[in-house]
């Protein structure tokens, strides 16, 4: 099983589309809200050099944004 983390907000609405997306497929998946906490979003900023939201992490790769084809391509593999 992949290892899949999606870092969000608490207002971004393709946060939510992700999250939906990710539950449909029965993908299990950690949400950090990065609004909440200051230190994963400084380590966010730091590993993607991005400061939008979503990205989500698979396995120690990322997708920015809310891209169904690039999440289901690095879950597929």
């Amino acid at each position: 099983m992949k290892r899949v983390t999606v870092y969000t907000t608490t207002t971004c609405p393709y946060c939510v589309m992700v999250k939906n997306f990710l539950r449909e497929q029965g993908v299990p998946f950690e949400e950090v809200n990065v609004q909440r906490d200051p230190i994963a979003a400084r380590k966010l900023v730091e590993t993607t050099g991005q400061i939008g939201v979503p990205q989500i992490e698979i396995d120690g790769q990322w997708v920015i944004g809310f891209d169904p084809d690039a999440i289901m391509q690095l879950l597929q593999r």
